[in-house]
């Protein structure tokens, strides 16, 4: 993880340096009395080499720097109030996500060529067929607008007029894509010999499916588990921005268009931490899964 987060926070740094413009170059622009005071403020006065090795060693102190747009506030601090947002709405997508795609590729595997896996395939490839920017505001007009039954600004823990639509909208995606993953798995699991062996026994159905056959059957869903919770829970832009929630997407977003350089590349280096950390859990929990995997 420490070379694959040094690696991140090199090309970070040199893609951001090699784009044309700067955090002070506004549609007003800055004399150049004004602009050498910023440079040397923000320690954007020295050559690239120099200003990396500064860099390099703020982050060995766990500085991530401060922010060239919101009043010399430190980057931690905008992720930590920004991060508290995003996680709650990405946890509850991630619930969402996981409850359907699991439930539909489960019961469409077991009703095979039936009216369950119809509906279960059906659902999962218009999940999938929608992109969040098409889906939000069709679930705003739907049901805010039409017939009014969630509400479409701000986000509010534990209201769920406000956590509704902004959660369905992120995690449908996800949760179409984990459907087809957890069908396609069932499908070659109840064709093993062990099951039917299981049931030749006598065993019941229900312990068949329960205790062996979705048990193995989650190594593959596990596989995309860790990279689908870092995603939603570092934040959406497009989502956050069609419910007004002002979470770490929409920030990243408007700190590229604003050229802070202290956000974009703490909060880069901040994803970076977030999703190599769950594929770390992910390969722990293989040996959970399948105790095969410790050998």
């Amino acid at each position: 993880m420490i070379p694959l987060l040094f690696a991140v926070a090199t090309v970070t740094f040199f893609l951001m340096h090699s784009v044309k413009g700067g955090p002070f170059d506004q549609d007003k622009p800055l004399s150049e009395s004004a602009r050498k005071v910023l440079n040397e403020k923000y320690d954007l006065d020295g050559s690239l080499a120099t200003q990396y090795i500064h860099y390099l060693d703020n982050l060995r102190q766990g500085d991530l720097g401060i922010s060239t747009s919101s009043n010399d506030r430190p980057v931690r601090d905008i992720i930590g109030d920004r991060f508290s947002v995003s996680i709650q709405l990405g946890i509850s997508a991630f619930i969402f996500a996981v409850a359907m795609g699991l439930t539909l590729g489960i019961v469409a595997a077991m009703n095979q060529n039936g009216i369950g896996d119809y509906v279960g395939v059906f659902i999962a490839t218009s999940g999938a067929a929608l992109p969040s920017f098409i889906l939000a505001p069709f679930l705003v007009i739907l049901f805010a607008l039409k017939v009014d039954w969630f509400d479409v600004l701000g986000w509010e823990l534990w209201n769920y007029k406000k956590m509704v639509l902004p959660t369905v909208a992120l995690g449908m995606l996800p949760g179409a894509f984990i459907a087809r993953i957890a069908r396609a798995s069932m499908l070659d699991i109840l064709r093993q010999d062990y099951i039917r062996t299981a049931r030749a026994k006598g065993v019941r159905e229900f312990k068949v499916i329960v205790q062996h056959a979705v048990k193995n059957a989650m190594i593959p869903v596990l596989t995309v588990l860790g990279p689908i919770f870092a995603g939603l829970i570092t934040g959406s832009f497009i989502v956050e921005n069609a419910f007004a929630i002002p979470g770490l997407g929409n920030t990243f977003v408007s700190s590229v268009l604003i050229r802070d350089y202290g956000v974009i590349m703490g909060v880069t280096l901040f994803y970076a931490v977030i999703i190599a950390a769950m594929n770390l859990i992910v390969d722990l929990a293989y040996a959970v899964a399948d105790p095969r995997i410790r050998l």
